[in-house]
């Protein structure tokens, strides 16, 4: 009888430990096929997520999920190992992420441009201006309100130099900061009647929603370079090394660049990004 108590138990123990092996093994599966994106929150309010993300999932099986945030913060998630992939627009903060080995791979792959948009009756006459330093300076000294991201973000660090290249330094009651992704800055911006530095995609998409115009815009110096950084697997044991090198080959493809160069082409007649050759 004891003999028949003890084999009971052992089979039970087996049967659990497997079932328990099994359960770990789908639970380890399943969070290989995640991907973690920390993304500027430009290339989701634009639009060009939505279009690109289900062709990805679809063809790697990969389940995406993205944290939109301003580009300083998507490097601090990367530095925390808290992402497996970077798509961010801030150049020199960028390198110095790779430089001091926080990531592993960065590849620049498109492009538009920050413009500065306002009311049409544009109070401070920026549209006359010859650079963008001297329409922050007309802004500045006409105290003409100014709504500027505040967030660390690749617009928000542009609009500082900005600021610090028109040799001025914002404050009082005309700078405001929203604190909000680049969408709803151009929203509150409109709301307010304020000036405000954005991308040219983000302020196409929403063109039609809101009452401000591009005044200032194709300044060779305000190009805005996206990039894709694959964060070091050292800062993090969870690092999906395989699903951010598949993200990778999947961006830079020709199939997505083709789908890139042609997005916003049909709806707002020309398109939202502009293409680095590889």
């Amino acid at each position: 009888m004891f003999r028949s108590f003890n084999g009971l138990c052992a089979l039970l123990f087996v049967f659990f430990a497997d079932g328990m092996t099994n359960k770990a093994r789908a639970t380890e599966t399943r969070e290989d096929r995640v991907l973690i994106l920390a993304t500027t929150t430009s290339s989701q309010d634009s639009g060009l997520l939505d279009l690109l993300l289900p062709h990805f999932q679809e063809k790697t099986g990969y389940l995406v999920k993205t944290i939109a945030v301003g580009s300083g913060q998507a490097l601090a998630i990367g530095r925390r190992g808290d992402a497996d992939v970077l798509l961010v627009h801030a150049p020199d903060e960028e390198k110095m992420f790779i430089a001091n080995g926080h990531g592993v791979e960065r590849r620049s792959f498109m492009y538009n441009y920050f413009v500065l948009a306002g009311v049409f009756e544009d109070p401070a006459g920026v549209s006359k201006a010859k650079s963008m330093p001297e329409a922050f300076r007309r802004i500045a000294d006409s105290k003409t309100l100014f709504l500027s991201r505040g967030d660390e973000s690749g617009t928000h660090i542009m609009e500082q130099r900005l600021w610090h290249r028109a040799g001025v330094r914002p404050s009082g009651r005309w700078y405001q900061q929203s604190g909000q992704g680049m969408g709803p800055t151009l929203i509150i911006a409109s709301e307010k009647q304020a000036y405000v530095l954005t991308d040219r995609s983000t302020y196409l998409r929403l063109k039609k929603r809101i009452g401000l115009k591009v005044l200032l815009d194709e300044d060779s110096e305000l190009l805005n370079i996206y990039s894709l950084i694959r964060v070091n697997p050292q800062k993090s044991s969870r690092i999906n090394v395989a699903g951010g090198k598949a993200f990778f080959d999947f961006m830079l493809s020709r199939e997505t660049m083709k789908r890139i160069e042609t997005f916003g082409v049909e709806k707002f007649g020309e398109p939202l990004f502009g293409l680095i050759k590889q």
